[in-house]
């Protein structure tokens, strides 16, 4: 059965390499695709519901510290349809970064402001860089098991990607100050 939600395909992910709750989900969500995907508990828990009730995971339910922790496993129709969504083909890749968008328009907000739009940016950009900076040097020393090579792959791309927005950004300040100088 084909899902159309790619979170998912992200929570069926994350549990093919292990068990884990909702909670849990939303912490790696944060920590680890955070630079290229990201999903709110509002419709982590939803969509938890929906593969449950598809038979794509099963929940489990234990008392810890006096609280009804629920944990999801992966079925084997889970697995299924994970493997067939990665050995399928893309639908897209999307490119949102409201930064872009007020930029289009920055005509009406003036040059003061779109330049400490794209400042800003550039800042966030450098810490995010930082961040992948030392989850690559840490894959680095594990690259003997199999799923932290693609993890690899994977925080590679985004130094890359940084690394090209800082040049970006470093262009486009440029360019804004020789035309607010004309």
């Amino acid at each position: 059965m084909a899902r159309e939600k790619q979170l998912d395909y992200v929570i069926l992910g994350l549990l093919s390499h292990e068990d884990m709750t909702g909670y849990e989900m939303k912490k790696r969500i944060d920590s680890s695709l955070s630079f290229f995907y990201n999903a709110s508990f509002g419709s982590i828990y939803p969509a938890l519901n929906s593969l449950s009730q598809d038979g794509f995971v099963i929940s489990h339910t234990d008392a810890e510290n006096n609280r009804n922790k629920i944990t999801y496993t992966i079925t084997q129709k889970g697995q299924d349809c994970l493997r067939d969504w990665l050995q399928s083909g893309m639908e897209k890749n999307e490119l949102r970064y409201e930064t872009l968008l007020k930029l289009f328009f920055g005509n009406e907000a003036g040059f003061r402001s779109t330049f400490n739009l794209i400042d800003r940016f550039e800042s966030d950009i450098r810490n995010q860089l930082k961040s992948l900076r030392v989850f690559v040097s840490n894959l680095s020393s594990h690259l003997e098991d199999d799923s932290h090579k693609y993890f690899y792959l994977t925080v590679k791309f985004g130094i890359r990607t940084y690394e090209a927005y800082l040049i970006w950004c470093q262009e486009s300040k440029e360019l804004l100050e020789s035309w607010e100088n004309l």
